[in-house]
């Protein structure tokens, strides 16, 4: 194995160990203060080795590496292998989720400080991170489906980590079992490519197979649509986005690396790393795009007046999802490095800006006792100056402010779709109809981040009675990582793309991008600067900033206007989405589910009686056997007069 194969593995590895070691931890009276070190130790080691590797990738031939495979199991035609493939893509997305749990691990340190289950917590997250990176390597796809519900499964974990408390046990469960819905789509897809590869299972290899062999294209797009509900399971994309906004009950160090940085970029990374087979299915493209286009959409209205923070946040992390698979939706249309890499740069940014917002509502949460809801509470840029400036950075950077990460990256969002929509003669009015959705998203977002910006942190001081004097800001452990953060949401944006290009010419030496490209024709993308679209959208945020300010800067309005009140009033109340559900879907199955447990009840009752008539028909014939001669005497003389009458009768006939 050579020496950066061997690097793979280590980083792989190390969060395993680190989950182990806490684990073992948990009985011991020191877990309670020292569980979280194997965690932190192992993801900040592991960050370091992928930034080492990254620094060396120029000397790695064909810009992949692969790990010597060998048989997990075999049954039939099915081998299944152990097999691990880095490329620029899946190196930049290992980075990425060993910095950012780096920062929260630390963050967890003071914010979780105190809680039962200490050092089950820590044990879980560094699961999760395993199970992430896990993910992201495996070449083989039953083991990145693996890997995919053990993601699931420290997910749940999580969310429900108050397990004792009805909601958040409720929560684990609901998004459980949603977005196992879309991964019943996934394991089809799997089994359907797994066929029309000729029984291949390795990425690379079903990869070459279906571009060299080409089969006819609907079933490619029912393969690619198969694993597409997978991706909008696990990336909570439209219908299956209803889990997000609940799993907030789980603790807020969760929410950031969960719900904000890795899980839910599981899908966007899916699509991505899958771009050879969606580039053989323009229907499988304009379905991502539409999904991701009515979802960053339909997120954003619902954000609009939610009053608990986490949960604007959540909403926000569906609609920023919902944009990665509109540029995603773009691969057909355009050149696949543009729609990858936009995809990719704005996941990237979005795990800063919102790692550092869930981070910064955790600080919230943190000074105030739990409180998170803005009703209770404003006004506390004095307070919790530190805390303040982070989310600011936060939220402008999600707002789209200029300069910031998030307006470089949703930049590009916005360029792929209009070079599709002038690109792709098929597709060219809806692309233009999604255009103009994402643009309308991005005005919602600006207005809605910074009315929970100003709800918070502007306004008169409001705190709840019991805390007056008490709030003050977190300890070092805690400010530390949102400053970290709070750099890379302002920063990391400029560095990365628009003025080096630097992630744009790493990813684009994936192989799978350049495989994609053979088949898609569409002019070769060279790395710019709109600034027709930047003024756009800097018009857009600017807007939407000056109304929010215009409304909440003060605190909560009285009185909306006119206009915006029945807005709100539905945005508040979800448009009624989960009551549809629940009334469609829901209460159906669950009258289907009391009539199969009545017939079920009924069917058990019936089989009871039958096993109960042989010891009923025993009981009635046992007084036959008292154990006295006479009466078998006697019953034997009667038997035989009962006999002789029957014969003497038949004789008579």
């Amino acid at each position: 194995m050579s020496e950066p194969i061997g690097l793979v593995w280590l980083i792989l590895l190390l969060p395993l160990a680190g989950a182990v070691t806490a684990a073992l931890l948990t009985p011991a009276r020191f877990g309670r203060t020292l569980a979280h070190v194997p965690m932190i130790v192992a993801c900040a080691c592991a960050a370091l080795l992928a930034v080492t590797l990254l620094t060396q990738w120029e000397r790695i031939p064909q810009g992949q590496l692969l790990s010597e495979p060998w048989t997990w199991f075999a049954a039939g035609r099915l081998h299944v292998r152990v097999s691990l493939a880095v490329d620029a893509l899946a190196l930049t997305m290992l980075t990425m989720i060993t910095v950012v749990s780096s920062c929260i691990g630390l963050f967890s340190v003071g914010y979780m400080a105190g809680e039962r289950g200490y050092a089950r917590y820590f044990a879980v997250m560094s699961l999760f991170v395993f199970a992430m990176c896990g993910l992201v390597l495996a070449n083989n796809f039953f083991l990145l489906l693996g890997f995919w519900e053990l993601v699931g499964l420290c997910s749940y974990l999580l969310i429900g980590y108050y397990f004792v408390r009805p909601s958040a046990a409720a929560a684990a469960r609901k998004a459980f079992l949603v977005t196992r819905l879309g991964d019943v789509g996934f394991v089809l897809g799997i089994f359907w490519l797994w066929k029309l590869s000729g029984w291949q299972t390795d990425l690379t290899a079903v990869f070459d197979h279906l571009l060299t062999h080409q089969p006819p294209q609907e079933e490619i797009t029912a393969a690619c649509l198969l694993l597409l509900c997978g991706a909008v399971g696990k990336s909570a994309q439209f219908p299956l986005y209803v889990w997000l906004p609940d799993a907030m009950e789980g603790p807020t160090p969760v929410s950031a690396l969960i719900h904000a940085a890795t899980m839910v970029t599981a899908g966007v990374y899916l699509v991505g790393r899958c771009a050879p087979l969606f580039a053989l299915s323009p229907t499988a493209v304009i379905t991502t795009a539409w999904l991701g286009g009515l979802t960053a959409l339909l997120a954003a209205f619902l954000a609009l007046a939610q009053t608990d923070l986490k949960r604007i946040l959540a909403y926000s992390t569906v609609s920023q999802l919902g944009y990665m698979f509109l540029a995603l939706g773009t691969l057909g249309a355009v050149h696949p490095t543009l729609a990858v890499i936009a995809a990719l740069f704005h996941l990237l940014t979005h795990a800063l800006f919102k790692a550092l917002l869930f981070l910064s509502a955790g600080s919230v949460m943190h000074a105030l006792g739990g409180i998170i809801d803005l009703r209770q509470f404003g006004g506390l840029r004095h307070r919790l100056p530190l805390t303040h400036l982070c989310f600011l950075c936060g939220a402008a950077a999600l707002a789209g402010v200029p300069l910031l990460s998030g307006f470089w990256s949703k930049d590009l969002i916005l360029e792929s779709v209009i070079a599709a929509s002038e690109q792709s003669p098929a597709y060219g009015g809806g692309y233009y109809l999604l255009l103009l959705m994402s643009l309308l998203t991005a005005l919602l977002t600006a207005f809605y981040t910074f009315r929970a910006y100003f709800l918070a942190f502007w306004g008169p001081e409001r705190l709840p009675p019991q805390l007056q004097g008490h709030v003050h800001e977190a300890s070092a452990v805690m400010s530390l990582p949102l400053v970290v953060l709070a750099i890379g949401a302002v920063g990391a944006g400029a560095i990365l793309e628009p003025f080096t290009h630097a992630l744009s010419q790493f990813v684009a030496t994936t192989p799978a991008l350049q495989q994609a490209a053979t088949v898609v024709t569409a002019p070769a993308w060279q790395p710019h600067i709109d600034w027709t679209v930047a003024s756009i959208s800097t018009v857009l945020a600017a807007t939407g900033i000056a109304l929010a300010a215009g409304l909440f800067a003060r605190g909560e309005p009285e009185q909306l206007p006119a206009v915006l009140a029945p807005v709100m009033t539905l945005s508040q109340r979800e448009l009624y989405i989960e009551a549809v559900y629940r009334a469609v879907l829901i209460r159906p199955a669950e009258g289907l589910a009391f009539l199969a447990k009545v017939a079920d009840q009924a069917w058990d009752g019936l089989l009871h009686l039958l096993a109960a008539l042989p010891g009923m028909i025993g009981q009635w014939l046992r007084v036959m056997h008292n154990g006295l001669v006479q009466f078998y005497a006697l019953a034997m003389m009667l038997g035989l007069v009962v006999l002789m009458i029957f014969v003497v009768l038949g004789l008579s006939r």
